[in-house]
């Protein structure tokens, strides 16, 4: 009996259970998006298969930590530093924008700090961006619109993405600018168990190929976003 134990915890993984916050375009809830093709791709030839938990993002994080998910998609290297790995490769990147009403300032990375920003709890973008000082976490990006309208925040910070979902929202964007601030690679993040070091080293000799050969360019074009292996 502990011969065939030690066979079955040797054995390679055959599924991968990722979890993620859902993106339009990117992790939708029906298994459609970029990140999931990218994965699919990645996994499936090689004979594992992807089970998908869509739940928000700090909740994606803490069944990684548990153990409880393989890995988490939208990470920003080194984001976290308990109980996770990070992989060399990444497998997209965001271009992280600014979203103010047009009688702001400009804002640039270096400006940045001289305004009242907010994002998207969890995601650290203070860790990313140089001499942040004034920020808020909010929980919904429902009422970014409001809080730039009223004033208590200067600027919503996020993805390209994710800024432009928020201004198809207002009744009048012309009244909004977007700045492109900086691109930042994203990742997955793994389990630092066993289990996970195995998926992150198949996940990272994987992409070795699939980027040298051109593989990935084609899910990029059909999604209509920058090839980020150039």
């Amino acid at each position: 009996m502990s011969l065939a134990s030690a066979s079955v915890s040797a054995a390679e993984p055959t599924q991968i259970r990722i979890a993620s916050e859902v993106w339009e375009a990117h992790t939708q809830v029906d298994g459609s998006g970029l990140a999931w093709d990218v994965l699919r791709t990645v996994y499936e030839p090689a004979g594992v298969q992807l089970s998908i938990q869509s739940v928000p993002y700090t909740r994606s994080i803490g069944l990684v930590q548990r153990g409880a998910a393989d890995a988490w998609v939208g990470s920003y290297l080194n984001e976290v530093e308990q109980g996770v790995f990070y992989p060399r490769w990444h497998y997209d990147a965001d271009q992280i924008a600014a979203l103010g009403l047009q009688d702001k300032p400009i804002p640039t990375q270096d400006s940045l700090g001289e305004y009242r920003l907010v994002w998207m709890r969890g995601y650290e973008y203070q860790r990313y961006l140089p001499n942040l000082r004034q920020y808020r976490e909010v929980f919904s990006r429902s009422g970014i619109l409001g809080m730039l309208e009223l004033g208590h925040a200067d600027f919503y910070i996020d993805a390209l993405t994710e800024v432009e979902d928020v201004l198809s929202n207002a009744s009048q964007s012309a009244r909004y600018r977007v700045t492109l601030l900086t691109q930042l690679p994203i990742y997955l993040g793994f389990a630092d168990t066993p289990r996970g070091r195995t998926l992150a080293e198949l996940f990272d000799k994987r992409m070795d190929s699939l980027v040298a050969d051109g593989s990935l360019r084609p899910i990029f074009q059909r999604w209509q976003q920058p090839y980020p292996f150039d």
